[in-house]
């Protein structure tokens, strides 16, 4: 399941993460990366008490979206990075480490990835969020604030940038439930007892479908 959720995070957050990001330092993305992903990235993260911060927002803004959670249904979430890329910049084809390890936290395992767009759009030329899946290449270059949510069995890149600067959060979520297909029904339920109870109120309707979706949850959550 591929998602993309509007206004994650709001002007005023994205103007102080802009100020963050102008105060402060940065260090060679490939710190991060796997063995083999180090041979194709090229962009910059944040790092020192400025990135803190920045994660911080982030995090927490995801962690209120309705949305988000209800598609992610979060056990654990990683510290988001905030990365730059200036002209050049590029990360080649790539999957996601399975497993990351958070400093001072027990290994947590990649389901679920999260791109935050912090850039307009229109700032940059080029690096578009590519990816391959079963309905063929996909590719992404959200509004300011946007999120992009989707599997990390996913095979994706970020294409060269060619003029401006990409400045993107990227997170990775542990799920309650591990099997992307059931947590799509999940999210599909959600959905629709939202719609019946928006049209119909706490009806008979709405208490089938909730029951049936937190009987899943409880048979398929790993907590």
């Amino acid at each position: 399941m591929l998602i993309a959720i509007a206004d994650v995070l709001t002007a005023e957050e994205l103007a102080e993460i802009d100020a963050l990001i102008e105060a402060g330092t940065f260090q060679s993305g490939s710190r991060t990366a796997g063995w083999h992903a180090r041979l194709v990235k090229n962009n910059e993260q944040m790092s020192g008490r400025s990135a803190e911060k920045a994660r911080e927002m982030v995090l927490a803004a995801l962690q209120r979206n309705a949305t988000f959670t209800a598609a992610a249904l979060p056990l654990r979430i990683m510290p988001p990075l905030i990365a730059r890329y200036g002209s050049a910049m590029t990360y080649g084809d790539h999957i996601d480490d399975p497993i990351m390890r958070p400093a001072g936290a027990p290994p947590l395992r990649t389901d679920v990835s999260t791109t935050v767009f912090l850039s307009d759009p229109d700032a940059y030329e080029g690096g578009e969020l590519t990816m391959e899946t079963p309905a063929g290449t996909q590719t992404f270059k959200l509004p300011r604030g946007a999120a992009v949510v989707y599997p990390s069995t996913t095979l994706h890149r970020v294409a060269p940038v060619t003029v401006g600067e990409r400045r993107v959060a990227v997170t990775w979520t542990q799920s309650m439930v591990r099997d992307p297909a059931r947590r799509e029904i999940l999210f599909d339920l959600e959905r629709s007892r939202r719609a019946v109870f928006d049209k119909e109120g706490k009806s008979e309707v709405f208490d089938l479908i909730t029951k049936s979706r937190a009987n899943l949850l409880r048979s398929w959550a790993e907590v």
